[in-house]
């Protein structure tokens, strides 16, 4: 099976509106739903949001500047010999490049069962999970050298984002770091009125409130809650172009996506949205981390 092609394949199947799924297409979904383990497995493709029906889909790295930049925030971030907390580790592709860091200990925190349990298998001869909220964890004031979270506070709105970042900071020991990889916007002045229609395209595809930041405001966001930047990068954001799935999922993963997406016409019409609502504002959208220190 060539890429090319299948990819090929898969865009020009995206433009074919049928009725609805033929009796063998129907049949192979509902029973893959019924045998995935992943969250919202049992939802309906179309109201599934856009991370978790790529995950569906085979894909593992989902971070918006991809497995390159989530590498270089771990090692900005200070992980050898420290104590880590992970929040929303989600399937834990992120806890297995972090535990190669050795840290002195792994806490993970995650509100959905079923990823608690898959990043529970990943983390369980080094860690532990914790099922509880970000914006609420129940650990101890000063608990971790390094609090960690990848695209998750986008999704929130401006009070969740401030919410979660507290309580990073509470979890914190003095000299602690925060670092995060996030949805970003360039240039930093951009039109509020673009992000605001931007912000609902996104809505309306993926089926989450995604509300990205500037660099500006990412930072501003960490400052407010007393921490000091000491570090921010950008890439940009690929998450579905062909170069990119091939650097983060290898060219099995490639290849298990576009099978899989072949094979589920209302799974591969939702990718292919997000596909091109990425692609439509590539210019303007980014991956965004940054390391910020709780002060001494």
């Amino acid at each position: 099976m060539h890429i090319r092609p299948a990819l090929k394949y898969l865009q020009a199947s995206a433009l074919v509106r049928v009725g609805g799924p033929s009796r063998n297409e129907s049949t192979m979904t509902h029973a893959s739903h019924q045998d995935n383990p992943l969250p919202y497995a049992q939802r309906r493709a179309e109201d599934t949001p856009g991370h978790w029906l790529l995950a569906r889909l085979g894909k593992r790295v989902l971070r918006p500047g991809g497995l390159e930049l989530t590498r270089k925030l771990l090692k900005h971030a200070g992980l050898s010999d420290a104590d880590v907390v992970e929040l929303a580790p989600g399937l834990g592709r992120t806890a297995t490049e972090l535990l190669s860091f050795q840290p002195a200990s792994y806490v993970g925190v995650e509100k959905d069962e079923d990823a608690a349990r898959i990043t529970g298998e990943i983390v369980k001869d080094t860690g532990r999970m914790v099922h509880a909220d970000a914006a609420d964890t129940g650990l101890p004031d000063a608990h971790a050298d390094v609090v960690l979270g990848e695209a998750m506070l986008t999704m929130q709105s401006p009070n969740g984002k401030q919410k979660i970042v507290d309580e990073a900071v509470r979890v914190l020991r003095p000299g602690g770091r925060y670092a995060i990889h996030e949805l970003g916007l360039q240039p930093d002045d951009l039109d509020d009125e673009f992000k605001t229609e931007l912000r609902k395209n996104l809505a309306r595809v993926i089926k989450v409130n995604a509300r990205p930041l500037t660099v500006v405001e990412w930072t501003e966001l960490l400052e407010n809650a007393g921490l000091v930047v000491e570090w921010t990068d950008t890439a940009p954001m690929a998450l579905l172009k062909m170069r990119r799935n091939l650097a983060d999922e290898g060219l099995l993963g490639t290849l298990r996506i576009i099978k899989n997406a072949l094979r589920d016409k209302d799974a591969r019409r939702r990718m292919l949205a997000m596909r091109k609502l990425f692609n439509e504002h590539s210019d303007v959208l980014r991956g965004v981390a940054l390391v910020a220190r709780k002060p001494s």
